[in-house]
């Protein structure tokens, strides 16, 4: 009889993905308090549960810079929540079962297969090995990239581990640097002209974003010649987004002399593109984000909380996510009761999943940044940047992260948290396990909307 290795427990591959990384927050959260992983004074219990949940969540908020406060221990402990928390709990799980050549059971299948954002079991154990290898060659690839160019400044092992720390870094969109030796706490400001580390970067934040049922999809499209509807709409929104989220940073911050007014057209173009990239959940910032023009920031904010897609490294509200939103919303307003794209009815059920995490997620932004600017002394932007970046996983900061309270501090962990498991935890479990309709029904209200 084969065993399962979650055989002993009796709970939703949902709350066992939501335990897991819980896990090991507090596992990093311990390694991190520990003496050896400081360079100086150790930063007590909760700014290292603080950096742990960053990391795991790949978040990439911080309230120290990387390089000045953690030793070399201390980064690889980061770097291994980064790599663990990005590739998912299930990744390095399923390499457990291959080494032991042990089939797993029915609930670490649904484990896996949800953990990628799909609800298909069969080949699973299979296709999170496969996946596991191409995320390891597309990381050592970005790492050989960044090494050769790190060596032109340092020496060879130096540049190795910034080649490879900021290779995982930017694949599972953590957007945690270790450039704080050159500037403490200013991320990507070195190279923020360097188009080999900022192209670099960009492909493996782009790749990572994807998602893996994409992946897969892409990978077969020689043998199978079609994509699916869902895969089609990732690659579709992608692109969009990513364009249009530079030419509107590019019209927002052409003339501000704080973020690019002061740079070349070539070099403008490339840091508005990279910062369409970076806030699809990365982190990175190769800009300045508190002196962001308003409407700049209120650009970023709302390309921030689309994040990437399902069951990528990514966060936030997911791609076509919103798509069903603004297809339904095209629907009603031509007095439609159906949505459809690319000749195919989308399901009025995902409609409403993808409403309801719209409004649980705008809803938790809102009482958050209200939270926050009570508590800490930062101003509402401020407030509402961080919050975003948190419940979306970027990272990014108007420099407010190191200033907040210790209660806003626990509510930043608690929105990285929920980014990061939440979302998965509705739109596969709560949206998914739909109650059978009572046996007695109401009569209709007639309601005037509008």
């Amino acid at each position: 009889m084969k065993h399962g290795f979650f055989r002993d427990f009796r709970l939703s591959p949902s709350k066992l993905i939501a335990l897991s990384f819980l896990g090991l927050i507090l596992l990093g959260a311990f390694l991190l308090s520990l003496p050896v992983s400081s360079r100086n004074s150790a930063p007590g219990f909760l700014s290292a549960l603080f950096t742990a949940a960053s990391a795991t969540c790949v978040t990439g908020l911080t309230p120290f810079d990387t390089w000045t406060q953690w030793s070399s221990f201390g980064q690889a402990v980061i770097l291994l929540l980064i790599q663990i928390g990005g590739l998912g709990f299930m990744s390095f799980a399923s390499i457990l079962f291959y080494l032991i050549r042990q089939q797993p059971s029915l609930m670490s299948q649904m484990v896996m297969a949800q953990s990628l954002g799909s609800e298909n079991t069969h080949g699973i154990l299979s296709l999170q090995l496969w996946l596991i290898r191409c995320c390891f060659l597309v990381e050592g690839s970005g790492a050989i990239l960044l090494t050769l160019r790190f060596c032109r400044d340092y020496e060879f092992a130096f540049a190795l581990k910034l080649g490879v720390f900021h290779s995982v870094s930017a694949f599972c969109n953590a957007g945690f640097d270790l450039f704080g030796f050159l500037t403490p706490g200013e991320s990507l400001a070195p190279y923020a002209q360097d188009p080999w580390v900022l192209g670099t970067l960009s492909i493996l934040v782009i790749l990572g974003g994807l998602g893996f049922v994409v992946w897969d999809e892409v990978a077969g499209y020689r043998k199978r010649r079609k994509l699916s509807v869902y895969s089609r709409l990732v690659l579709l929104s992608t692109a969009v987004l990513l364009l249009g989220g530079a030419a509107l940073i590019a019209a927002c911050e052409w003339y501000n002399p704080a973020t690019i007014g002061s740079l070349s057209i070539p070099q403008k173009l490339l840091a508005c593109f990279f910062q369409s990239v970076t806030l699809r959940t990365a982190g990175f910032a190769a800009m300045s984000q508190a002196h962001l023009t308003g409407p700049g920031k209120a650009v970023s904010m709302f390309l921030m909380l689309i994040g990437g897609s399902s069951g990528s490294t990514a966060g936030g509200l997911k791609t076509v996510t919103l798509i069903v939103i603004f297809l339904f919303l095209g629907s009603r307003l031509r007095g439609k009761k159906h949505v459809a794209v690319f000749h195919r009815t989308i399901p009025f059920q995902s409609v409403l999943d993808a409403l309801t995490i719209l409004g649980v997620m705008v809803g938790l932004v809102f009482a958050g940044s209200f939270l926050v600017v009570f508590t800490s002394p930062v101003s509402y932007p401020e407030a509402l940047y961080e919050t975003v970046s948190a419940i979306a996983t970027v990272g990014l900061s108007c420099n407010a992260t190191s200033r907040l309270s210790p209660f806003s501090k626990l509510l930043i962990i608690v929105y990285m948290y929920f980014g990061r498991i939440g979302v998965l935890t509705i739109s596969m479990g709560f949206l998914k396990g739909e109650k059978p309709d009572p046996a007695v029904r109401f009569a209709d209200a007639s309601l005037l909307i509008g």
